[in-house]
């Protein structure tokens, strides 16, 4: 046994077979595999090639399906947050709808918030600034009206062009009642009855001379004004919040824009 060993190695060695030029003669399968295997990946390919010839809209949704998937299934953290806020918002002011019917936890205060609510509404108070424009015979004092129904008219507008871009419904199915429908206050987001009692507050705080009392009664009614729309079903806290931030916006607007005495009465006298 020893003796054959080494006979079979100096064979191997004579054998020309074993040289490295005919070393690939010596490996048929493996080249045949890969022969076998590129003829196979040719094949796959061209019949990738001619499924996505044949049929243009099946591959345009096989590479939109995984970007639509991942985006459900991976969604980013400002959406998640803000998905989370919203239900949040919705949730609360469910449970703060105590007035949305006569079914609800306090049904029964159910006028007496509505009457509060007609407190805030637009055309009460443009028709009672008629009035009193009417009725006023001092200068300051029809320069203060004449400013406060711009406000007014600019609530209306800004509002209701807010309310259309929106669209945002309330968290009950509540109708809008006649003086919503002349206000064109439809929809939730922003609370109308919030921005026009917050820039009313506003605006009696800076013209007007007021006690302490009536300064912080007059703070606490727009507030009242404003959390009674979440009471009976009409509005969202959210709505209600950027209702007091877009009255606040809309004072400073007049601020601005302030009309003078004179402009005041040119007006006055044209109407």
């Amino acid at each position: 046994m020893p003796a054959s060993q080494p006979r079979s190695r100096a064979r191997d060695r004579s054998n020309v077979l074993n040289r490295a030029e005919f070393l690939s003669l010596n490996q048929p399968l493996k080249g045949n595999q890969e022969s076998r295997s590129s003829g196979r990946k040719q094949s796959g390919q061209a019949g990738a090639a001619g499924a996505q010839n044949s049929n243009p809209k099946e591959r345009r949704q096989s590479q939109q399906l995984p970007e639509e998937d991942c985006m459900q299934l991976n969604p980013s953290f400002k959406g998640i947050a803000f998905n989370s806020l919203l239900a949040i918002d919705i949730c609360m002011s469910k449970r703060l709808g105590v007035c949305a019917n006569r079914a609800s936890s306090w049904g029964g205060a159910r006028s007496m918030i509505n009457l509060l609510g007609i407190t805030g509404h637009g055309i009460p108070w443009i028709a009672g600034t008629l009035i009193c424009l009417v009725k006023s015979s001092t200068l300051a004092g029809q320069e203060v009206l004449m400013n406060l129904l711009l406000a007014l008219l600019l609530d209306i507008m800004i509002v209701a062009g807010l309310q259309k871009l929106a669209k945002r419904k309330g968290p009950y199915d509540v109708t809008p009642g006649l003086l919503d429908y002349l206000t064109m206050d439809t929809y939730a987001f922003p609370a109308g009855h919030a921005s026009r009692a917050a820039m009313l507050s506003k605006f009696f705080l800076n013209h007007l001379v007021l006690a302490i009392p009536l300064r912080i009664l007059l703070v606490l009614w727009a507030l009242c004004v404003g959390f009674s729309r979440v009471m009976i079903g009409r509005h969202h806290i959210t709505d209600v919040l950027s209702g007091f931030v877009f009255g606040y916006l809309q004072f400073r607007l007049v601020e601005l824009i302030w009309m003078s005495s004179n402009t005041c009465q040119m007006l006055i006298s044209i109407w």
